[in-house]
């Protein structure tokens, strides 16, 4: 019998620090650079995390949805900087943070004193992405990358994984659908800048989706 190919997989990738993210102000639509720490937190992992044999193999990845802001696209830069070359790839909106709306550039405790009883989980926001946008948004490119998982499993393409580079509340959400669960549940998953998370399935089967590791690059760190 022929030997049974590897099951694709989902890699998520937060962004390093900013300085937003460092003091907790919730940072969507606003361009704000990785911090000289974010740079060297990406720096560090991606040489134990990318490469011939790696978590992240480019021989294994069919493609890439990147953020179009700066603190995403300069972690996927960094990330292959040491490979000399840059995955097929593509930037786009569908992977960006969630619109935060009027509580953009705000801290969780200055938004309480607007509004009390907010949870973003529950209520999303103002002026913003509400929580159904915001799942039906995670559920579309949820869709594109079981489509390539489809074609990977029928065995018209040969690469099985694909590769997201995002955001903190975007990537928790994404955890939480991916697996059939409400968006809420991303309140339960902690994200780390610069981590990396691999999403499956169980039983060699596309109809059971996994989670199978969150912040693997905390080892390194």
């Amino acid at each position: 019998m022929p030997e049974e190919r590897p099951m694709p997989r989902l890699l998520i990738v937060r962004h390093g620090q900013t300085e937003w993210s460092q003091n907790g102000r919730h940072t969507g639509f606003s361009d704000i650079p990785l911090t000289e720490h974010g740079l060297q937190q990406v720096k560090k992992i991606a040489p134990h995390l990318v490469g011939d044999g790696l978590l992240i193999d480019p021989k294994n990845l069919c493609t890439a949805f990147v953020s179009p802001r700066q603190r995403a696209r300069k972690t996927f830069e960094l990330l292959f900087e040491h490979i000399g070359e840059l995955p097929k790839h593509v930037f786009t909106e569908e992977v960006g943070e969630w619109d935060y709306g009027d509580y953009e550039g705000l801290t969780s405790a200055e938004i309480k004193k607007l509004n009390p009883t907010w949870n973003i989980w529950n209520d999303g926001c103002p002026g913003g992405e509400s929580v159904e946008a915001m799942e039906a948004r995670v559920d579309g490119i949820i869709k594109k990358v079981r489509e390539h998982h489809q074609q990977y499993k029928e065995g018209k393409v040969d690469t099985r994984d694909v590769l997201i580079v995002a955001h903190g509340h975007f990537n928790r959400v994404l955890i939480s659908r991916w697996i059939n669960f409400s968006l809420c549940l991303g309140t339960h998953f902690n994200v780390e800048p610069a981590s990396v998370a691999v999403l499956g399935y169980n039983h060699n089967s596309l109809a059971e989706p996994a989670l199978n590791g969150l912040n693997l690059s905390a080892v390194f760190a």
